[in-house]
């Protein structure tokens, strides 16, 4: 089998230590490793510093926090920003959010091509189940387990995986919360548009400038499983500039914006 790409993981967070410690410990347990992780934090306050500082300890790879001060939602800018940092060809990014199947680094890689970009799904973690998950610091389920929604989600079937083709139009199944990409595809576009504010759109708005500039997109399904742990939804006060801004995108076929990841490197 032809060696693997080095990558950099890339996760954003915000005041959530209680799932950022999850989404670690799932990392931690993972078949095959990253050879670095990146937490993009959006301003959190010091228990998220010191979770990190805790779990950089025993972290089998190096843990980077890359932290901007809170001035609401930016999050397109400290994904920049880490990304900028990252010291490897190929970028996984999940959302802070996220619980990982141990084998979902393995998946993201093996499947990884040249001019091709990767999204997955994710299983649903509910609301009632919060409390019992936290409690337990679960990061282990299956088709059968309680608290969960969209389990045909949980199923990793490798062979079926592999069916799935190149797409050249974006798909309406397409998740921020699970992706992966070259970091070379990603600054020839200038990366996340830092125009965008608030909740929403900005990793749609990349994906579409990454099709536009000839990168393929292709759906992970049957590997790549995560699973998302509910939150309240986000202000969306702001959606509809940022649906202007991704419409734009898409019309005028543009593959590279002014404020992106040109400033951090």
């Amino acid at each position: 089998m032809a060696a693997l790409p080095k990558c950099s993981l890339v996760t954003p967070t915000y005041n959530w230590p209680e799932a950022l410690n999850l989404l670690l410990k799932s990392l931690k347990e993972q078949t095959y490793l990253p050879e670095e992780v990146i937490i993009a934090d959006d301003g959190s306050t010091k228990e998220t510093r010191e979770l990190i500082e805790k779990q950089r300890s025993d972290f089998p790879v190096p843990l980077v926090h890359i932290w901007q001060e809170d001035k609401g939602n930016r999050k397109p800018r400290i994904m920049n920003k880490a990304i900028a940092k990252s010291k490897f060809d190929y970028i996984i990014e999940i959302d802070g959010d996220i619980i990982m199947d141990k084998n979902f680094v393995r998946d993201h890689l093996t499947s990884a091509k040249e001019n091709i970009f990767l999204y997955g799904s994710r299983v649903n973690i509910q609301k009632d189940y919060l409390p019992r998950l936290f409690e337990k610091g679960q990061t282990e389920f299956s088709f059968f387990s309680i608290g969960i929604k969209k389990r045909t989600r949980t199923l990793r079937i490798p062979y079926l995986a592999n069916l799935y083709k190149e797409e050249t139009k974006r798909s309406k199944k397409l998740r921020g919360c699970n992706m992966s990409f070259w970091k070379k595809d990603f600054v020839a576009i200038n990366g996340f548009n830092e125009n965008l504010v608030g909740w929403g759109i900005d990793d749609s708005e990349m994906a579409q400038r990454l099709l536009n500039s000839g990168i393929k997109g292709k759906r992970l399904k049957f590997k790549g499983i995560v699973y998302h742990i509910f939150h309240p939804e986000q202000n969306k006060q702001h959606l509809e500039i940022n649906l202007k801004i991704e419409a734009e995108t898409s019309l005028k076929g543009l593959t590279f914006i002014e404020k992106g990841i040109n400033q951090f490197l």
